[in-house]
């Protein structure tokens, strides 16, 4: 059987996870975490750039993360890009730095962003199995243009399920995480 057909479909899946994990980032739980700025971007010399590279990102307290651009020029941008962002936050600008204190978060909201990881888990999980299925199709068009015997289609198929139920259990194990995570006070 081609490995590296089944290769192919494993990247696939494996995307499917990370882009999973990148999302599951930018949600915050109550605690600061830098990862909620990974998709900002400040007008920097006139081409958008992640904040991350303008300055240098901390994390002080558990309820606040410190933005020390590296250009006092920048604070305003910086600013202005947390402000039209959705985090929900209002920064604070001393002249140097920006603090970014992040409120507990209500019962209410918890269960809401708890509800929106299992949607997005459920998602990843479609993604993935589709995935399966478009490797399935292409196995048995395989074997009906005689490129691969009735055996090798069936093993093949075989291993896409082991794969995708790897994956699904690796979603699980994610969305029980990130749950765990917000729903922790």
């Amino acid at each position: 059987m081609d490995k590296e057909k089944l290769q192919i479909y494993e990247t696939k899946m494996n995307k499917s996870l990370d882009a999973l994990q990148n999302e599951y980032a930018s949600i915050r739980a109550g605690r600061a975490n830098p990862h909620v700025l990974d998709k900002l971007k400040v007008d920097y010399y006139g081409s958008p750039t992640p904040i991350q590279q303008v300055g240098n990102i901390s994390v002080p307290e558990a309820r606040m993360i410190v933005i020390q651009p590296w250009e006092k020029s920048l604070l305003k941008a910086i600013e202005k890009a947390i402000l039209t962002s959705d985090l929900g936050i209002n920064p604070t600008n001393d002249g140097s730095v920006i603090r970014l204190v992040f409120p507990e978060l209500t019962e209410e909201r918890r269960k809401e962003l708890a509800k929106d990881v299992k949607k997005k888990g459920e998602a990843t999980k479609v993604a993935i199995r589709n995935i399966r299925r478009d490797a399935n199709d292409a196995f048995k068009k395989m074997e009906k243009a005689d490129e691969i015997s009735e055996d090798d289609l069936k093993e093949a198929e075989e291993k896409i399920q082991k794969l995708t139920d790897k994956m699904v259990a690796e979603v699980d194990k994610a969305v029980e995480n990130k749950t765990k995570e917000i729903m922790t006070v």
